[in-house]
């Protein structure tokens, strides 16, 4: 069995961070000594970090390959997942929950019900031949408003790779897009509507909508919960959203957009994730509370790339250096927290034992940077 030394590094464990040496064996952690090795073969880490790898549980990044411009649509899917793979590794992630949109209430995104079979049969094929550099799961990121969703998502809820399931409202007027500026300034932004055409579609939306809603979401929820699918609630604004949530069994409150809807769903037992973006940029592009905030005042479990990986990383980087959070702790809310909060008991700890999913990096300036990934004990960047 091969054996990796990995010595003069700084590993950041679960509560402290000790200059010392790590053994892995094939895919799992041997040993975290304290200390260097003199042994030949020990690698030099050169005073690097070394974290778990990232645990990512919410990125559409795989779709920006699948749909790299407003209408084109990429020929290959199985070479538009390894683009979005070889991303996310050089990202620092081990673990990637793919979150694919199920059904569309905006027109310009209707493309979605297109890629959506596509995108999951990617997943599939990369999986079962062993292409990608790291682990991938399915993330179904449920429109529960679309007409469209229960037909979409049937045929695929059976899929082994199926880890997780959100259940979004993107009602004009709703959750994240309560103020119809800031979804105004989203939708125009790409120049793909008139403003004559974004008024009428949100007037229709905003008229159809909550009676969708409200006939889906009962459906959705015994489709999931018959198949012990985890739920996570996205977006949350008030405490009846999390009640919402909480009353079909939710784990996770992703997203939530106010300090109210954060600190409900604390108190009634949902892990709570924000999103790294928010962090790095100094606040939210949609007009919801800052997730720093959430960080500091201790309602915050993890953070998700959302749409940028890069950021994941840097957002852990931030919290400690411009915000005072502990290393370890600020690593937790990309590793073990979300670990813990997925049921993943193999991962997300430098411990003996576990996966050998590590990350070396190091800093230039305030700017990590990513050197080495490791995901189950093979190199993956």
């Amino acid at each position: 069995m091969n054996e990796t030394i990995l010595t003069n590094a700084r590993i950041v464990l679960d509560n402290e961070v000790i200059d010392g040496t790590i053994v892995f064996r094939g895919t799992t952690i041997a040993s975290v000594d304290q200390g260097r090795s003199a042994l030949p073969a020990a690698l030099d880490i050169e005073g690097d970090f070394i974290i778990p790898g990232i645990i990512e549980m919410h990125t559409d990044n795989m779709e920006k390959h699948f749909v790299p411009r407003p209408g084109v649509f990429w020929p290959n899917r199985l070479a538009a997942a390894l683009a979005h793979d070889a991303q996310m590794a050089a990202a620092g992630v081990t673990t990637v929950y793919d979150s694919i949109a199920c059904g569309s209430i905006y027109g310009q995104k209707d493309y979605r019900r297109i890629i959506f079979p596509h995108m999951i049969a990617a997943i599939g094929e990369g999986t079962a031949s062993g292409a990608f550099r790291v682990d991938h799961r399915i993330h179904l990121r449920c429109e529960v408003p679309a007409e469209d969703i229960l037909a979409d998502i049937e045929p695929h809820l059976d899929s082994p790779l199926v880890h997780l399931a959100s259940l979004m409202d993107h009602t004009p007027g709703q959750k994240q897009w309560r103020n119809i500026e800031h979804l105004k300034t989203y939708n125009l932004g790409s120049g793909e509507k008139t403003l004559e055409q974004f008024d009428h579609e949100v007037a229709v939306k905003m008229e159809t909508g909550p009676a969708l809603f409200a006939q889906n979401w009962p459906l959705i929820v015994a489709m999931l919960q018959a198949r012990d699918i985890p739920i996570a609630t996205h977006d949350d604004t008030t405490q009846a959203d999390v009640e919402l949530g909480v009353s079909v069994g939710a784990r996770i409150s992703e997203f939530p957009t106010t300090h109210e809807a954060a600190r409900h769903a604390r108190k009634l037992g949902l892990g709570t994730v924000a999103g790294a973006p928010n962090v790095v940029r100094g606040g939210s592009h949609s007009g919801g509370v800052s997730a720093t905030e959430l960080a500091l005042e201790g309602t915050l479990d993890g953070l998700s790339s959302d749409y940028v990986p890069s950021s994941l990383l840097q957002a852990v980087t931030c919290l400690h250096n411009e915000h005072g959070i502990r290393l370890p702790q600020a690593v937790a809310m990309v590793t073990r927290n979300m670990a813990d909060l997925l049921g993943l008991k193999d991962r997300g700890r430098i411990r003996e034992g576990l996966r050998a999913d590590l990350m070396r990096f190091r800093l230039i300036g305030s700017t990590p940077v990513i050197r080495t990934l490791w995901c189950n004990g093979l190199r993956a960047f």
